[in-house]
């Protein structure tokens, strides 16, 4: 655990260093946010945060290898590696659309060079159990299109809540905490090598995350941009997906308590990110089916997404952003828990969370405090996430 706690705080030390470096070069290239009618921000904000990132989680996987655990157990020259390398490409396809505005059909196609990267490493998936406990495998072919799926909906998932100050960073840096509790828990009781690549990956990607929020979080200074939305979606799917290309299927059976654990361990991989993304999934979904019925174009900007009604209803910028990340953090923590973990003290504390998310969401509005008013005026609802698919 301590070593994890090295590659985190490494990640996000060299992230929030490098920072001031993204930031210079995007005032140089001119990869700025200008400011538009429909933005939050009120002047242009520098683009290219994701060059940080990228810097913070391949400065963290060169620092395990050489720690004394990671290193004599080093699972991750197979698997982590592609996925950095896989990570970098989408990071730079992202790098030219904020200086140059791509559109989005090139996007796409960076993105599944990406996938093609990670499919012919080996990063896909290959199994899943069925009800009766038997394991359903699948073959090549399969596999990759599934990976691509996931894959390809998580990175545009995470671009498109990219929409407020520290909301995208702090959604993904909360998920990946809860995949490492996931890897090292499920490790930990089926007494597996702890030295996972899910763990490494999820360990860095929650500090290149955090690092990256000192500057994020509202009022930003620096943006993530595509280079940065595409980088961590991309890595927070491939991190889910690694969990089943280093551990066969009748190895992660065991849960707390010498319980058996549930399917959700083995279709966690699968279901992790789109359960972590469900919110913003259902705002894109909805956000499509809203503009289609309505003779729009899928992706013409409209006032109408998840965080726009938060900040109608009364919710500041910034506590708009902690109460997604609040949703976040209550599926992503409470699926984790309810795959490995047993007991009416788990359920009860699950309810209670949800309770206090639905009360702060819903109540908290009404509670009118006058310092944070004359402190932040509240920004009109007329706004668009920065980063679009």
């Amino acid at each position: 655990m301590r070593e994890y706690l090295v590659v985190f705080l490494v990640a996000a030390v060299v992230t929030h260093l490098l920072t001031v470096v993204a930031r210079e070069i995007a005032l140089r290239t001119g990869a700025v946010a200008k400011v538009r009618d429909r933005d939050v921000h009120a002047e242009p904000i520098p683009y290219l945060g994701g060059l940080a990132m990228l810097g913070g989680l391949w400065a963290a996987y060169l620092v395990a290898q050489q720690l004394p655990f990671l290193s004599t157990r080093n699972p991750f020259s197979s698997d982590a590696l592609p996925v950095l390398v896989a990570g970098s490409l989408v990071c730079a396809v992202g790098v030219v659309d904020d200086i140059f505005d791509l559109d989005a059909l090139t996007k796409f196609g960076g993105q599944v060079l990406a996938v093609g990267v990670l499919v012919y490493a080996g990063i896909q998936f290959k199994y899943f159990y069925q009800s009766t406990g038997e394991v359903f495998s699948l073959d090549t072919g399969q596999g990759a299109l599934l990976t691509a799926f996931v894959v390809l909906a998580t990175v545009n998932a995470v671009n498109f809540i990219d929409g407020l100050d520290g909301l995208a960073a702090g959604v993904i840096g909360i998920s990946a905490a809860a995949f490492f509790l996931f890897c090292y828990a499920l490790a930990y009781l089926n007494d597996l090598t702890l030295a996972t690549t899910g763990a490494l990956l999820a360990a860095a990607l929650t500090g290149a995350c955090a690092g990256f929020l000192v500057h994020n979080f509202h009022p930003a200074r620096l943006f993530m941009g595509d280079s940065g939305s595409m980088l961590i979606g991309l890595v927070l799917s491939a991190t889910a997906i690694t969990i089943t290309t280093q551990f066969p299927p009748g190895d992660l059976v065991q849960g707390a308590d010498g319980a058996r654990a549930s399917l959700l361990p083995v279709l966690l991989p699968f279901a992790l990110p789109i359960l972590i993304l469900i919110v913003p999934l259902a705002d894109l979904v909805l956000a499509v089916v809203r503009r289609t019925r309505a003779g729009r174009s899928p992706f013409a900007p409209d006032k109408q997404h998840l965080h726009h009604r938060l900040l109608e209803i009364g919710h500041s910028h910034r506590r708009a952003v902690i109460i997604m990340w609040l949703w976040a953090g209550l599926i992503a923590f409470g699926v984790v828990l309810a795959s490995v973990f047993t007991g009416p003290i788990v359920w009860a504390g699950l309810g209670l969370s949800l309770l206090v998310t639905l009360a702060l969401t819903f109540a908290l509005p009404h509670v009118h405090d006058p310092a944070e008013a004359l402190k932040e005026p509240q920004p009109t609802p007329d706004s668009e996430p920065r980063t679009t698919l």
